[in-house]
């Protein structure tokens, strides 16, 4: 049975996403891989930053490790394709670099790093990292945890209503089963309704999938401070259940 720092592991259990580690050299994404995986850590590897390019834009991580000297997009370009990305705009970002001059380091975090990592890269500076980030990785992770929740959802759109129920609750959107789909790309009013008989959480949201003939996800646009807290007060004690039950879960098997 492995070994894992404890910190790390129990933080390592909720990061469901993953964290991008981009390098073109090959070992070092398997060294970092090697330790996240015995961290309890979900990773994806990859020494192509075109593919890097992609995924960034496609895909959800938890944090992404960039390595600075690579060939186009460099680590620096890739930060700040991270920092303008829907998905992943305010996602921790670690630069990776063996050089310690000062421009360069302005230059990283200018482009939105939170953090730097120097070769050469070992183990204990590794986690070294990670429990210094694990906080800022979690709280990035709880925006996009998931909570299977039913609440009452109005929506429209110009002259158009829906109504539905949610199937799933994040601080970053939901998933409705409605009596009418818009198309995907489209700005709709909503109205969720966290308590019944209570006044409904009205917002705006992209429609940014839609599954089936009656399923929409929905993200969430320029959410008021005061809606934001009001989310996080109905979702964040779910969330907190939720990674009791997996700390729970995880600490029985190691």
């Amino acid at each position: 049975m492995k070994s894992h720092n404890a910190s790390t592991e129990n933080k390592g259990a909720h990061l469901a996403n993953g964290i991008l580690v981009v390098d073109d050299d090959s070992l070092i994404c398997e060294l970092i891989r090697d330790v996240l995986e015995s961290a309890e850590i979900k990773s994806r590897t990859t020494s192509d930053s075109q593919q890097a390019s992609i995924l960034i834009r496609e895909e959800k991580f938890d944090a992404v490790f960039l390595d600075v000297r690579m060939p186009a997009p460099d680590g620096i370009a890739l930060a700040r394709q991270v920092r303008t990305s829907a998905l992943n705009r305010t996602t921790p970002i670690a630069m990776i670099t063996g050089e310690s001059d000062r421009h360069l380091i302005t230059k990283v975090f200018e482009a939105g790093a939170n953090f730097v990592l120097f070769k050469p890269i070992d183990r204990h500076r590794l986690l070294r990292l990670l429990r210094v980030s694990e906080d800022v990785m979690q709280r990035e992770a709880r925006q996009f945890q998931r909570v299977k929740v039913t609440c009452r959802v109005s929506m429209e759109m110009g002259q158009e209503r829906s109504v539905g129920w949610t199937l799933d609750m994040s601080l970053n959107g939901i998933m409705v089963c409605a009596d009418k789909t818009f198309p995907v790309g489209s700005m709709i009013r909503v109205d969720v309704e966290l308590t019944p008989g209570k006044a409904p959480l009205p917002g705006t949201a992209r429609v940014v999938r839609v599954v089936g003939v009656d399923c929409m996800g929905l993200q969430f646009q320029n959410v008021p401070l005061d809606h934001t807290k009001k989310l996080q007060e109905f979702l964040l004690p779910l969330i907190l259940a939720i990674e009791a039950v997996v700390q729970t879960s995880v600490r029985s098997v190691v």
